[in-house]
Formats: structure tokens, C-alpha cells, sequence
């Protein structure tokens, strides 16, 4: 097959891939397995298959976080989350699917700007405390601290000095955390070159994704050597025993997904919680009660 022929297959893959996102963010359980029978008619009898699994067990998985969720809150425990990796290695993905289900007063997502001036002024991990969780909270980093010693470190927002004391500090930080009672998972996402490329140039391409393009992802595909030399160094000085670094390969997304979720859910001893039954009050009916008719220019239009 012609080099040509294979990226049009996967940019073909991609906007399946894409289709199916659309299905797991608005379908509810189910009428999954129903749609997952029209779906098999769009590709191979493989394809089909491997969709009807990876839907099956993101729901089977997305139920366990909702049981980690309730002993999470049960247990008044405090989980913080850090997903870092490569512009378009499928973080978000992966940060969309866990939270999917979940309560977001329990589990919340963390996805910080650029530092203002103010910021800049402050210790560096100021800004990371506050978004720190309390008793039964999950945070995710969607990005983090190692922004330092990431995209800083390349594109030069910080001086050598700053970048070694990134290093000197954060592995006593990290400990610090542990010891005040924090649960502290990190993952990478990694993916190839030309994996990095594809997507770069899938979401050149949909109008639905152009927005997730910056002039910093422009230039972080031009830095690629530069970013893997920063992240090796990453690594190797802050992979410690009480916070290890756990890789996930983010190559197939469906795959990064489900071996990320079901990891996560390793890595926390969890046990359902007994929920009292739920029983619907009887709705009271006050013969007063008159209720007013909606003004018809108040009502959305029935367009569809």
C-alpha cells in the first residue's frame, strides 16, 4: 500500500474515531448496543468488533470510577491526577472519559493558563496548591507542574537557574503531598513522530477541531527533538519511589483510553458502598394551585 493510500486510511480511522467520541459523550448505556449494530455496517467486520469491545469496556471501566468515586468520598480521600505528554497525545481523551460519569463536585478537572504577572512573581507552585483537592476530591491535572521543566524549559520561558530548582523542589513537594495524606498518580501519554504529525494535520483539516491548534503547538512540532530530550530529563529526576512515573502508549486512542482507566483503578484499594435505597416522595397536589400559562415568544423555537 502506497504511503499515500495508508494516510488516507488513517485519517479515515481518525474521523471514525471522531464519530464514535460524538456517540460516547451523547448516547446513554443503553441504546449503545443498539447503535453499535447500525454502526458495524460503516466498516470492517474487525473494526466493528473492536468498537463494540472498546465501548463495552469503557462502560464496564466508567462504572468502577463511579464506585471509586463513592470511596473516594466515603473514605474523605484526597486523589490528584497528573496527565502530561505531547501536544495531541490524547490527554484530554482520556481526562474526558474518566470525568464522563462522574460527580463534578467530587471529581474536577484542573486545566490552568499561562501564569499572569502576578503569578510569575509568586513560588512556583503556588498556583498549583490552590487547585489541590480536600477530603473526597479527585483533581486532574490536565497539565501540571512539569509545565516547568516541559514546554518552559523549550521554548525558554524559564532561566537555567528556575529549571534546576524546578527539580531540586519537586521531588520534596511531591513527598510533602504524599505525607499530608494526598494520593499522587503521573502519567505520560506517548505517542511517535508521526503520530504527532497525523493529528496536527487531521485538526488542520476539521473546522470542529481547529480551535485545539495554537502557534505553541506549531512550534512544539518543530521543537520534536528538543521536547524528547526535555522529557527524557523529566524522567530520569523525578521518577521517585513514593511518585513514580507510569507511561501510557497513547499511539492507538482507544487502547491509551481503556489502559489508562483501568490502571488508575489499580492504583487505589476500593470497595462498593451499600447505597440506601431511593425512594420517590409522593408529589404533593395542593388544589390552590393554579399553574400560568408560558408566554408563546418565551418558547424555543421547534426546529427539530
Amino acid at each position: 500500500m502506497s504511503t499515500d493510500n495508508i494516510q488516507a486510511q488513517r485519517i479515515h480511522e481518525a474521523m471514525l474515531d471522531s464519530f464514535d467520541e460524538e456517540l460516547e459523550m451523547e448516547f446513554d448505556d443503553n441504546r449503545m448496543n443498539s447503535l453499535i449494530g447500525e454502526l458495524a455496517n460503516t466498516g470492517s467486520d474487525e473494526t466493528a468488533q473492536g468498537r463494540n469491545f472498546y465501548f463495552k469496556e469503557l462502560f464496564r471501566l466508567q462504572g468502577e470510577l463511579v464506585k471509586l468515586q463513592d470511596w473516594v468520598v466515603h473514605k474523605k480521600l484526597k486523589v490528584v491526577v497528573l496527565f502530561e505528554g505531547r501536544d495531541a497525545a490524547g490527554k484530554g481523551g482520556v481526562i474526558k472519559r474518566i470525568t464522563q460519569r462522574l460527580n463534578p463536585r467530587v471529581c474536577r478537572v484542573a486545566a490552568l493558563p499561562a501564569p499572569s504577572e502576578r503569578e510569575q512573581s509568586q513560588w512556583y507552585f503556588q498556583r498549583y496548591v490552590s487547585h489541590l483537592p480536600a477530603g473526597g476530591e479527585i483533581v486532574l491535572f490536565d497539565r501540571s507542574w512539569y509545565n516547568r521543566a516541559g514546554v518552559e524549559k523549550v521554548m525558554g520561558f524559564c532561566n537555567d537557574e528556575d529549571y534546576e530548582e524546578f527539580f531540586r523542589s519537586v521531588p520534596e513537594f511531591e513527598k510533602m503531598l504524599i505525607r499530608s495524606g494526598i494520593v499522587l498518580i503521573k502519567y505520560w501519554f506517548s505517542i511517535t513522530d508521526d503520530e504527532q504529525n497525523l493529528r496536527f494535520s487531521i485538526r488542520i483539516h476539521d473546522p470542529l477541531k481547529q480551535w485545539k491548534l495554537s502557534p505553541m503547538d506549531m512550534e512544539s512540532r518543530r521543537r520534536w527533538e528538543q521536547y524528547t530530550k526535555a522529557k527524557e530529563t523529566m524522567l530520569e529526576r523525578t521518577h521517585i519511589p513514593e511518585a513514580p512515573w507510569w507511561i501510557v502508549e497513547a499511539v492507538d486512542k482507544k487502547k491509551a483510553r481503556l489502559n489508562c482507566i483501568h490502571h488508575l483503578l489499580s492504583q487505589i484499594p476500593y470497595e462498593e458502598i451499600e447505597r440506601e435505597p431511593v425512594v420517590l416522595p409522593e408529589r404533593v397536589h395542593n388544589p390552590d394551585y393554579l399553574r400560568h400559562p408560558v408566554p408563546k415568544e418565551m418558547i424555543v423555537p421547534s426546529v427539530y
